[in-house]
């Protein structure tokens, strides 16, 4: 039987996918204290301002400081949280407990991007194979802010719609 070179080319990208899109770990871009540096002290300030929210706020549970970092008409795009500073205390305070605050964000963080009022944070997540239940993989979550007057005004995530209790 003879093959169309487009059908034996088919078959080699079948046969070697698993290879071809083998997936590779995600890992930091670089140190956090680097992922913070800018040659704009505006951005620098920004990511600073997200930084040290996700380090007091969101990881040390430090729900006080709320007034600290988010503006009070803060608007949040999560499907799983209501807009609005006290909205977002209230939303933490179901699961978040104060425990100290340490130098440098807990999570894994990949990158920490700034353009003009918006600041990125990217992180590893570690999630179950869905093949093999005995694996994980990695991926990427990411967290988007927009920052006015010195303070978060809005927020995106890639989060989907949970079942809450």
């Amino acid at each position: 039987m003879k093959y169309s070179p487009i059908t034996i080319l088919a078959i080699i990208f079948i046969l070697s996918s698993a290879r071809t899109f083998g997936q590779l770990p995600v890992k930091p871009l670089a140190p956090q204290s680097q992922l913070l540096k800018s040659d704009n002290q505006t951005l620098e300030r920004n990511k600073k301002l997200v930084y040290d929210m996700w380090r007091e706020f969101l990881e040390g549970g430090h729900l006080e400081l709320a007034e600290k970092y988010f503006d009070e008409n803060y608007m949040q795009h999560n499907p799983n949280a209501a807009t609005g500073r006290k909205a977002v205390v209230d939303f933490f305070s179901k699961f978040s407990k104060p425990q100290p605050i340490v130098d440098s964000i807990k999570s894994t963080v990949v990158a920490i991007i700034a353009e003009r009022d918006l600041v990125m944070l990217s992180f590893v997540r570690e999630m179950p194979d869905p093949v093999d239940k005995s694996k994980k993989y990695t991926t990427t979550w990411f967290d988007l802010f927009r920052i006015e007057n010195g303070k978060i005004a809005e927020h995106w995530d890639c989060a989907e719609k949970m079942k809450m209790n």
